[in-house]
C-alpha cells in the first residue's frame, strides 16, 4: 500500500512550488517510467498496481523503492483521468550549470512557451534531432509538470532543460560568448534560402505573441517559415511546436 505520507507527497508534487522545493517530479505510466530510468534518471520510489506485473522486465536501480498498492489507491495519487498501474517519483536533474556554460552546438531557448503540451512536444522534438539543451524563461510552462512529463515520453531523460532570466542568459552571450541567435519573425529572411550556423541560440517564441521585445533585441539573425503557395492565403501561423520541429529539421538537415 502506499502510505500517508507518500500519498502527500505525491499529491503535492502537482504543484511547480512542491517540485522546486523537493526537487523531485511525478511520472506516470509503464513506458514513460520505464523510458527515464533507461535514460539514466533514476527513482526514489515506484507503485504499481497489485497484479499488473506492469514494471516486469524493467532494470530497476538497486535501493529503489517499490510497493504494490489497489486500483483506488492509485486513483487517489494520480493525476491522469485514467490512472496507469504504474507511478514512480524522481529526483529532478540538476542542469543549472549549463545556464552559465557557453553552448558548443545548438540550443533552443524558449520565450514563454506555456501550453504543457508544447513544451513537452518541444523537448521531444530537441531529443529527435540531437539538441541536448533547452533553455526556457522563467515565464514558460514547467518542464517537470504532469502534463510536460507526459507529452515528453521519456524525452527529459535525454534534454537538459534549465530556466533563467533569458535577458540575463542573452546578454552573456551577447558580451561573452558570440553565439548567434536566430528567431523565427514574418519579417526574416525564408529559412531555406539563409545560410544556417552549426552553433547557436534558437530562439522560439510564445503561442499567441511571438518572440517578446525584450527577446527580439537580442536575435542576430532573423528567420522566416514560408507558407505555400506564396501568395496564398492561409493560417495566420504555425504552432510553436510545429515550427520548432521545421526549424530543427532544416539546421539538421544543412549537415548532412
Amino acid at each position: 500500500m502506499i502510505s500517508i505520507n507518500k500519498k502527500k507527497l505525491i499529491r503535492q508534487l502537482q504543484t511547480k512550488k512542491m517540485r522546486d522545493s523537493q526537487s523531485r517530479f511525478v511520472a506516470e505510466g509503464r513506458k514513460l517510467v520505464a523510458d527515464l530510468i533507461a535514460g539514466g534518471m533514476r527513482p526514489n520510489y515506484i507503485a504499481t498496481v497489485e497484479g499488473s506485473d506492469a514494471m516486469a522486465g524493467v532494470a530497476l536501480p538497486a535501493g529503489v523503492e517499490c510497493v504494490q498498492c489497489t486500483e483506488a489507491e492509485m486513483k487517489e495519487v494520480s493525476g491522469l483521468r485514467t490512472p496507469s498501474p504504474v507511478l514512480a517519483v524522481f529526483d529532478k536533474p540538476d542542469h543549472s550549470a549549463l545556464a552559465r556554460r557557453r553552448p558548443q552546438s545548438l540550443a533552443l531557448v524558449l520565450d514563454e512557451v506555456q501550453d504543457p503540451g508544447n513544451l513537452g512536444t518541444i523537448i521531444r522534438i530537441a531529443d529527435w534531432f540531437g539538441i541536448g539543451l533547452i533553455v526556457c524563461s522563467d515565464t514558460c510552462a514547467d518542464a517537470f509538470g504532469p502534463k510536460v512529463v507526459q507529452a515528453t515520453m521519456g524525452a527529459l531523460a535525454r534534454v537538459a532543460v534549465v530556466e533563467v532570466d533569458l535577458a540575463d542568459y542573452l546578454k552573456i552571450n551577447a558580451e561573452q560568448w558570440h553565439l548567434p541567435v536566430c528567431g523565427t519573425f514574418l519579417e526574416g529572411r525564408s529559412i531555406y534560402q539563409a545560410a544556417l550556423p552549426e552553433a547557436a541560440l534558437i530562439v522560439m517564441g510564445n503561442e499567441g505573441n511571438g518572440i517578446s521585445p525584450t527577446v527580439a533585441q537580442y536575435v542576430t539573425d532573423k528567420l522566416f517559415i514560408p507558407s505555400y503557395p506564396p501568395g496564398a492565403a492561409t493560417s495566420e501561423s504555425l504552432n510553436v511546436a510545429t515550427a520548432t520541429a521545421v526549424v530543427c529539421s532544416e539546421f539538421r538537415r544543412r549537415l548532412q
